[in-house]
């Protein structure tokens, strides 16, 4: 393990997140608030420690699969650390698991909060807690190797340890100019989504908040009620646009830029994507008529949760906990879906859903035809072995640490149905569960404190895919390579 790497990757890190608390603490010090002390002190301890771990090069910048992954894992945790002290040295927050709980929530970009009372935190806390979504959407280590090269040329570790996916490949070439890319499309699109609803009319703060939690798929509002709190149809519509537009494989947009056309229209996970959308909405709108008697009514709320749902944005304008069952029930299997792979979004993703009924579909071919030789087929290219198998792995260890939390969890005797959502939810990276808890108009303050540690690991792990987390409790992630 090259450890002098690991402690260079972490300090950059605090370096960044010292540079981005400059915008909370600049907000804090125009509108006077008592936030701006804690700002300064947070951020001048990251620029401290920051320096005091990149000042000495490593001997070696030569990154390998294990660099990989304890760098990104425990720089998200030192990222979640530093990101709680504002909440937690300025009172706002007075106890450091709550304050951990909601900056993890911010920056794994799952949206579930303890907060009872949004609008009384100060601007800037607010500011930042939003911030924290859109660092976390696209990852901060790859903002990193947009703006430093590094690794020795073995970044691509990296970004498959941070980014979505079974699978990470790049754009161009070289992993720099990829991170530079997928980062100034996300800008763009933050960008365009902060105009269009300032144009609507939305005050100003509120379209910026609003778009970095859009862009994030991380759903946190600064509004008790939500986005309700507009009441404004072009508001939500906007809003389900772009929160469907986060849950694409940025590769697409690229692909659009390059005016492939051709080559977008035969990615057969976005057309799975657009297909559940459409489908989803179509049933939850005929579902939920009755209850709002109006097709025009049902359709824009559905199609609004819908959207949430499945980029796992869970931004909500409505309590649809009390809708009926069968739009419930299609609601949860999107929190398991998700959006694609290489998006902001969080779940299973669209790719492995179906990777793994043509991997059930493959294995029934080879029971009835046992000599004959048969492949996973993607867009039309064969899905390597190795791909398939992390597939599988993936999902065993989802299920294995969706049933260790939900034990865990019910040590608070809080209903099955509040334990396995607040679990789904957390891993899932989508925010509100189901339930009179932790439903869409709730929150997660009710936890104990050793269930909201649980939860803050869940949305680790399911941030970084799992695999990259639970490789820090193997005893060869930790042996020291001579380099």
């Amino acid at each position: 393990m090259n450890f002098g790497l690991i402690r260079y990757i972490l300090g950059y890190i605090m370096l960044l997140e010292g540079a981005m608390m400059i915008i909370p603490a600049a907000i804090a010090g125009a509108r006077h608030e008592d936030t701006h002390g804690v700002f300064l002190i947070t951020l001048a301890v990251l620029l401290a420690l920051g320096l005091a771990m990149v000042i000495k090069k490593p001997k070696s910048k030569l990154m390998y699969a294990k660099e990989g992954f304890l760098g990104v894992v425990l720089s998200w945790v030192v990222l979640s650390l530093f990101g709680a002290m504002p909440f937690y040295f300025s009172g706002e927050i007075p106890s450091i698991i709550d304050a951990l709980f909601e900056t993890v929530s911010g920056f794994s970009t799952t949206g579930a909060t303890i907060l009872t009372d949004v609008e009384a935190l100060p601007v800037s806390l607010l500011f930042w807690r939003s911030m924290t979504q859109w660092i976390g959407g696209m990852g901060v280590l790859m903002f990193m190797l947009a703006i430093l090269p590094m690794a020795g040329g073995r970044s691509i570790f990296l970004a498959r340890a941070e980014l979505p996916g079974p699978t990470v490949g790049k754009l161009v070439p070289k992993m720099r100019i990829t991170a530079m890319i997928l980062y100034v499309i996300y800008i763009g699109l933050t960008l365009l989504e902060f105009f269009l609803l300032l144009a609507g009319g939305m005050p100003l703060f509120d379209s910026a908040v609003n778009a970095l939690a859009t862009a994030g798929t991380g759903g946190y509002s600064v509004r008790n009620a939500g986005i309700s709190y507009y009441n404004s149809a072009y508001f939500e519509g906007v809003i389900t646009v772009f929160m469907i537009l986060f849950g694409v494989n940025f590769n697409v947009y690229f692909l659009i830029i390059l005016r492939r056309l051709k080559q977008v229209f035969q990615i057969g996970e976005v057309k799975a994507y657009i297909a559940i959308i459409l489908v989803c909405t179509a049933v939850i709108t005929v579902n939920i008529l009755p209850v709002y008697g109006s097709v025009w009514q049902a359709f824009r709320h559905s199609s609004f949760q819908v959207g949430a749902v499945i980029s796992s944005t869970c931004f909500n304008t409505v309590d649809f906990d009390l809708w009926p069952q069968l739009s419930r029930s299609i609601l949860l299997l999107l929190m398991f879906i998700g959006s694609c792979t290489g998006s902001t979004g969080g779940g299973f993703k669209v790719l492995r859903v179906m990777m793994l009924f043509k991997s059930v579909k493959n294995e029934i071919r080879k029971q009835l035809h046992p000599r004959s030789v048969s492949s996973i087929y993607i867009d039309k290219k064969p899905v390597g072995a190795g791909v398939a198998e992390s597939v599988n792995i993936y999902f065993a260890a989802y299920f294995i640490i969706l049933a260790l939390s939900t034990l865990l969890l019910s040590l608070d005797n809080f209903d099955m149905e509040t334990n396995i959502t607040s679990a789904v939810a957390s891993l899932n990276n989508m925010g509100p569960g189901l339930g009179s808890v932790v439903g869409p108009t709730d929150n997660f303050s009710a936890f104990s404190w050793h269930s909201k540690l649980v939860l803050c690991f869940d949305m680790l792990a399911g941030r970084l895919e799992i695999i990259p987390v639970i490789t820090l409790f193997s005893s060869a992630m930790w042996r020291r390579r001579r380099a």
